[in-house]
């Protein structure tokens, strides 16, 4: 079992899906966690498939991932804004300790064409999936060269690399987080710091829920959100859906010592599935 003992790590859009798999993950191999996710203020108006937890689960998060017998801290972020993902690093230092292990979790998408693409959700999907990842690395980084040592795993998807109808800002945001992988990876590997992206296909979690419910809105056709979703099953090579938890299970090997030569590297998780 990876044993990261006395490691800390962040994960941002640590509260459901993914990120909170991978949380969980980092916690039971022993590393003290700081997650954070964006919490909706009341009356927020939505135009994305993003989940919004409300702050009643920030005490659900931390004593889930207290369970597992480490310091956690959890928190509001909104990886959109320099300042508050700066303050964040800030309250976490002091929760938890210089910071190891950065998994930039947070995103969000939205089913829409590029004919009649708002500025506003084209600039939401791309600051949150790839700036946002650009400013928690910028904020983490510098320690981690210093310490030389640090992991950091980015959450992308086959989007990176196959296109999707109505998602070009989704899809364009992923293939910019790879570039964005590749870079950091090359500075960081001089210093022992290591930068890798997970690129699964469709992972059965409330952002692929909200994201589906989307779809059948806007192009109807009598099928239910459930049978979409059962589409999707069938069409995958392995008839299933990915997990959270096998995202989960090679996240936590990419930042353990185990795999310091793994670097640069996009590695999909897919059960054949091109997309």
């Amino acid at each position: 079992m990876t044993d990261l003992s006395g490691r800390s790590a962040i994960v941002t859009g640590g509260f459901s899906g993914m990120g909170f798999a991978i949380a969980s993950a980092l916690a039971e191999a022993g590393a003290k966690v700081a997650v954070g996710s964006y919490i909706a203020p009341a009356g927020m108006v939505k135009n994305d498939a993003a989940y919004y937890p409300d702050a009643d689960e920030i005490e659900r998060v931390r004593s889930a991932l207290s369970g597992y017998g480490t310091t956690v801290h959890a928190a509001h972020l909104d990886v959109r804004d320099s300042d508050r993902i700066n303050g964040f690093v800030e309250d976490a230092v002091r929760a938890i300790g210089p910071i190891d292990i950065l998994v930039n979790a947070a995103g969000t998408t939205a089913e829409q064409p590029v004919v009649g693409h708002s500025d506003e959700l084209w600039a939401k999907i791309v600051d949150t999936n790839l700036t946002g990842a650009f400013r928690a690395i910028r904020a983490v980084l510098p320690g981690m060269i210093e310490r030389k040592w640090g992991r950091i795993v980015n959450i992308g998807s086959t989007a990176a690399s196959v296109g999707w109808k109505d998602n070009p800002a989704y899809c364009a945001s992923k293939s910019g987080l790879l570039g964005l992988t590749r870079c950091v990876a090359l500075e960081g590997a001089p210093h022992g710091v290591t930068c890798t992206m997970i690129s699964p296909t469709w992972v059965e979690t409330e952002l692929m829920r909200r994201n589906v419910a989307q779809v059948v809105e806007r192009e109807g056709k009598g099928r239910s959100a459930e049978d979409l979703m059962d589409e999707f099953r069938k069409a995958n090579p392995q008839g299933r859906m990915m997990q959270p938890e096998e995202i989960a299970a090679l996240a936590l090997f990419l930042c353990s010592d185990a795999a310091r030569g793994i670097t640069m590297e996009n590695i999909q998780i897919t059960g054949g599935a091109l997309w």
